[in-house]
């Protein structure tokens, strides 16, 4: 009898080792869920404008290059450069006007004629080609017309007809720097033209 009990308990241990077994089994068969991954939201860079570069001339008091924040106005390029000179004209610059990158801002003296508004590249190029080729041509303002000799910086109508009552006058000019013998015609203006005249 205590045979039979001892068997018996053999058995009851080996069919519960054998069922664990084969859950064992199963389960490792089983395929495994992918692990979560936790993904970080990505915050996007906060661009920021490349700052601008103005060249401020004329009647400051430190010209020069200047860098400024995007959407800057002339007022701040001005103020950048030392603010105006004593003999600064301010009719002759619009202060709250926008500046672009690359951009001349140049303040008059008073009685000097303002500069003419930058012309587009392309078209410089264009009109600075002569029918011969020559991109350095001079003008000579003993014998220069008038319409020629409003396409100086700074010489506009006026001024083109004052230099030629001027040498009507006065007789011709023997240098190029006599041209600032013409009543609003300064240094300013004269350092501007000077590399583009001549009195041959």
């Amino acid at each position: 009898m205590q045979t039979l009990l001892r068997y018996r308990s053999y058995a009851i241990l080996t069919l519960i080792y054998t069922i664990a077994l084969g859950g064992y089994v199963f389960y490792d068969r089983l395929p495994q869920p992918d692990p979560i991954e936790i993904i970080e939201p990505t915050v996007a860079p906060t661009l920021t404008p490349s700052p601008i570069h103005v060249h401020v001339a004329g009647a400051v008091k430190n010209p020069g290059v200047y860098v400024l924040s995007p959407e800057s106005r002339i007022v701040q390029a001005v103020e950048a450069a030392g603010g105006m000179t004593a003999d600064a004209d301010e009719r002759g610059v619009n202060l709250a006007d926008l500046v672009r990158d690359g951009q001349q801002v140049y303040v008059p003296a008073q009685g000097e004629a303002p500069l003419p508004s930058p012309t587009p590249y392309a078209s410089v190029q264009s009109q600075a080609i002569s029918p011969t080729g020559n991109t350095d041509q001079q003008i000579n303002i003993n014998a220069a017309s008038a319409m020629e000799l409003d396409t100086l910086p700074g010489i506009g109508p006026v001024y083109a007809q004052r230099i030629i009552d001027y040498r009507q006058t006065q007789g011709p000019f023997a240098e190029p720097a006599e041209i600032m013998k013409v009543k609003g015609i300064g240094p300013t203006t004269y350092e501007h033209i000077k590399e583009r005249i001549t009195v041959d």
